[in-house]
């Protein structure tokens, strides 16, 4: 969060009248001293500077985020006065120079602190306060040229680190990305990233099922982070409208995250979600929207901050949607309301977050096919028609809160902690496990269910930062301690047999079986995690080489039980060890190299009782990755090249050549390679572009007899690339044009056959946004109009456990952004 301090000094002469320009700077002189963090040299380091147009009070605001000076004035000394638009890598006077031109406002420096004067009139009465920029510890990273992107992220217990500082693969998405592209859930912003293969039908709202560098995991599992919190992300698809940044960390992160409390999270990557504060200027924001069908909807923004400096904020959004989907048939009621409580004072700060989320949609809006035994898999069917009958149903209920802090110690000590808590309870009416049955499109159920199911979930950690200095080594050491708890519970209601067929090409259904309500879910299953971890980053030569070690032991425990009885069925409780290594070294001040080993920590098997070793536990999972990898900034684009390998233990069935029951064993791997190319930035002034492309090799390895060694793994195909960009046009001013065209290769559905795979392909998205004066207010109104699969592609987008994602159709978002 940013920071604007204000002080106000009155003073007086003898003889009542009042002072002049002497008390200006005895009030700049008094705040210099009462400030922490300047410096006593200027900074003649080149920074990336990126500052739209507007008025200079908000530039000198911005310029304050994006650089280490502070900066004093009246603000009567910058009324009424615009700045230019100013970007590119340049040092901090420079670009307060380009600001300032022609304001006739002079600047004086101390160190790293301007003050900014004008002559001032005989007349003054009482200084009025006096402004200063800079950011507050914890203060998230600016965002990098173009808004879309930012400068760095989240990195889990080492808190956040600039990108080129960082020895991992990370990209952070701003609020202005998912606002431009009117992204209702975290899969339409995961939609951006080639190496995440997301299956969300666009009318969907389930369990977010996402492959990340070639494994699959799910927002169900808890593998996400809400401010830095593990297992706190909202597990049924997090709503964006209460979301300031979407942070992916690619790779492994058992040392950085710690293990979900499921104990289920992949090894291919994780995520965290910054929800939003309320900034220094007031805020009021009106969004009404409009999506294809005939979906209506609202959103609404506000924020404040109250009290001396700014020291207390509330945010407060609130959205609702309802009508027809793009599919058709599928109606459905979203809703969400998010509260955010903020204090931020010299030594400590302070938030609680609080949000609840709703949706009913009837038919279900899953759109998935089981796929077992067929020679292929037939074309996809129109993406706008439900594969769901008429009578079938789902409702979910989402509330969550969490509490953090942080306290300086002393200046180079912070502690801080963190708790939350978050329950699901949500249900299904319809049929159970569809199958596809013939490459003519022939699909059907063998039964229906009303199934409910309940999940609560607790998490805490806490933990400390600091820094400190041996000889020419700077350390930057962190000690983490977390748990997390996860109970779920489930009852379900069966009609079996429920026999019906139909076709995807004209799918017609038959009348709704009866379902009788199966009451309260029962507990199935839960589990415990906790952690304690440590971590240093050592840096020589002005950070040039960073060194990161550190390691984490996890406990995990979890038992499973009969959700009738409430019967222990089977327990499970180990530990495990998971260090990490990061290098990063910069030869230039621009380029960073880096290198890491890192591992991933999932809970073992408990072997089922159609195996031989029934009742078996098997030792957690530990995937391991090396990474290496080159960042460049070239200014106003920054490019990412890496290189990685995981490795990931799998099960396999052995036969019993008695004829008996298999067994399962541990003697299985899966093994993904790949390269990550990817870019982001502002290639000329008003053109940017957010991309990349990556390549995947991912194969199973240590197959019983080597059955099937080298066989493609399912759900990751070898080549997928993602390019967006955006031009502010010159021949209409306010007006942009938008545009991203995705293509996915080939994915194999069955990792034991090949030959049945889901066919590439290749979706264009196109825009358009047009900022306008407000006939009623002094702030703009922004139009935002977006098409995504502008030529109807029919598509089968992913795979995971043999079920097949059916891809979105054509879906017009068109909204209205009115600030007060």
């Amino acid at each position: 969060m940013n920071s604007k301090i204000a002080i106000s000094i009155a003073a007086k002469s003898k003889h009542g009248k009042r002072l002049r320009l002497g008390t200006l700077a005895l009030s700049i002189a008094l705040a210099f001293c009462l400030s922490p963090t300047v410096g006593f040299a200027q900074s003649t380091t080149p920074a990336q500077i990126n500052i739209p147009a507007q008025s200079l009070h908000q530039a000198l605001l911005e310029l304050g985020r994006q650089t280490d000076i502070q900066i004093y004035y009246l603000p009567e000394t910058v009324a009424n006065q615009n700045a230019p638009a100013v970007s590119g890598t340049l040092t901090a006077q420079q670009a307060l120079a380009q600001l300032l031109r022609g304001t006739g406002i002079e600047v004086q420096w101390s160190g790293k602190t301007a003050s900014l004067l004008r002559s001032a009139p005989e007349t003054t009465t009482q200084l009025a306060p006096v402004i200063v920029t800079g950011s507050l510890p914890g203060a998230l990273p600016p965002a990098y040229a173009g808004g879309q992107m930012s400068t760095g992220g989240h990195v889990g217990m080492l808190g956040n680190k600039d990108v080129m500082d960082t020895p991992f693969s990370q990209t952070s998405y701003t609020s202005k990305t998912i606002r431009d592209q009117q992204a209702q859930t975290l899969q339409d912003v995961l939609s951006n990233d080639p190496s995440i293969v997301t299956k969300q039908n666009s009318a969907s709202d389930e369990d977010g099922s996402i492959n990340i560098r070639g494994f699959p995991t799910t927002f169900a599992s808890g593998a996400g982070s809400l401010n830095g919190l593990t297992g706190m992300a909202p597990l049924r698809a997090p709503d964006m409208d209460y979301i300031e940044r979407v942070e992916v960390l690619k790779g492994p992160s058992a040392l950085l995250n710690g293990m979900a409390a499921s104990g289920a999270s992949g090894p291919g990557g994780s995520y965290n979600l910054v929800t939003k504060q309320a900034d220094d200027e007031p805020l009021t924001e009106l969004t009404t929207r409009y999506d294809s069908r005939s979906q209506l909807g609202a959103h609404l923004d506000v924020g404040r901050r109250f009290g001396e400096d700014n020291r207390f904020g509330i945010r407060f959004n609130g959205a609702y949607r309802k009508g027809d989907t793009p599919v058709d048939s599928i109606e459905s009621k979203v809703g969400s309301a998010a509260l955010n409580l903020d204090y931020r004072g010299e030594r400590v700060r302070l938030s609680a977050d609080f949000a609840h989320q709703s949706n009913d949609a009837s038919p279900q809006v899953i759109q998935q096919l089981a796929v077992t035994s067929l020679g292929f898999v037939p074309e996809a069917p129109d993406a706008d028609t439900s594969l769901n009958p008429a009578w079938s149903k789902q409702r979910s209920r989402l509330t969550l809160g969490m509490v953090r802090g942080e306290v300086d110690v002393i200046d180079n000590i912070t502690a801080y902690a963190a708790i939350g808590k978050q329950k699901l309870d949500f249900y299904l009416i319809g049929p159970s496990q569809p199958t596809l049955r013939d490459t003519s499109g022939t699909y059907g159920w063998n039964s229906a269910e009303y199934s409910r199911y309940a999940y609560d979930v607790l998490s805490m950690q806490g933990g400390l930062r600091a820094k400190a200095t041996t000889g020419p080594v700077s350390h930057a050491l962190s000690l983490n301690l977390s748990q997390s708890r996860m109970e779920i519970g489930s009852a379900e209601t069966q009609v079996r047999p429920y026999d019906y067929t139909t076709n995807l090409y004209n799918p017609v259904f038959g009348p709704a079986p009866f379902l009788a309500d199966p009451g309260d879910p029962g507990t199935s299953s839960k589990s415990r995690v906790s952690s304690t971890a440590i971590a240093d980053t050592l840096s020589i030569l002005d950070e040039r080489i960073q060194l990161t070690a550190g390691i984490r032991y996890q406990e995990v425990q979890a038992s499973n039980f009969d959700t009738t009885t409430g019967a222990e069925t089977s327990n499970y409780d180990s530990d495990a060890w998971t260090p990490a290594l990061g290098l990063v070294i910069k030869p230039w001040e621009k380029v960073s190299l880096y290198a890491n080993y890192i591992e991933n920590l999932q809970q073992g098997a408990i072997v089922g009782p159609s195996y031989a070793n029934s009742g078996e536990v098997f030792s957690p999972y530990v995937s391991k990755q090396y990474e290496t990898g080159v960042k460049v900034d070239w200014g106003t684009v920054t490019t990412t090249l890496a290189a990685f390998q995981i490795a990931r233990p799998n099960t396999i069935s052995v036969d019993d050549p008695t004829g008996g029951l298999p067994t399962l064993a541990l003697n299985g791997e899966v093994r993904n390679r790949g390269l990550e190319l990817n870019a982001y930035g502002e290639l000329t002034p008003g053109v940017r572009l957010m991309g990349g492309v990556t390549l995947l090799d991912a194969r199973q390895t240590k197959t019983q007899g080597g059955l099937y060694d080298g066989h493609r793994e399912a759900g990751a195909p070898r080549i997928r690339a993602v390019l967006g960009g955006e031009w502010d046009t010159p021949f209409m001013q306010g007006l942009t044009l938008t545009g991203r065209i995705t293509y996915s290769g080939d994915q194999v559905v069955s990792s034991n056959n090949e030959n049945l795979k889901l066919p590439a392909w290749t979706t264009v998205d196109l825009g358009a946004r047009y900022v306008l004066d407000s006939p009623w207010s002094k702030q703009p109104v922004t139009l935002r109009f977006n098409v995504d699969n502008v030529f109807g592609k029919n598509y089968w987008s992913g795979t995971n456990n043999r079920y097949i994602q059916l891809g979105s159709p054509r879906t017009f978002r068109l909204s209205a952004t009115f600030a007060f």
